[in-house]
Parts: structure tokens; sequence; C-alpha cells
């Protein structure tokens, strides 16, 4: 498996928009019909960061999530051409 194409939340609705005019909808709806056509599927990760604040802030809301859409690619032929035909979208 190659290693997966990390976004934001901005750029995968951008993404899943032109994928819905160069697909039809089941493509996007349905996990393993985005895998067979175009080779990977998407999964929501969340991470803590730490916020750099002042003393007197320590403690409280210090830490926050980042949500991220990982893209992971079954196929490296279609990964190539997923990044060739949509890089302006990645």
């Amino acid at each position: 498996m190659s290693k997966a194409i990390i976004l934001t939340k901005e750029k995968w609705f951008r993404l899943l928009e032109r994928l819905g005019q160069d697909y039809p909808k089941s493509v996007k709806m349905v996990r393993w019909k985005t895998k067979e056509v175009l080779g990977f599927t998407a999964r929501e990760h969340e991470e803590w960061h730490d916020r750099n604040v002042s003393s007197r802030e320590v403690g409280y809301g210090t830490r926050y999530r980042v949500t991220t859409i990982h893209l992971d690619f079954y196929d490296e032929k279609k990964r190539t051409m997923f990044l060739l035909k949509y890089s302006d979208y990645v």
C-alpha cells in the first residue's frame, strides 16, 4: 500500500465537487466503488495539537483538534493517475 494523501476538509470538499463532475454519484457514495474506480478509500483522521498560550491560559483550552482526510491508495498506478489528473485539488 502506498503513502496516503492528506487533505484538509476544504480541499476534500473541492475535490468531491470535481469528482462529481467527472464520475457518476455512485463512485463518490459507495466506498468499494471508489476503491475500484479511483483506487482509494477516504478516511477522516483527527489529531490533537497544542497551542502556544500565555501563562494565564495554561490548563484551559490549550489543546485543539485538527481534522484531515486521508486518501489511502491500494494501486500505485491509480495513485499516479489521480495525482496527474487532480493535482490542482491536492
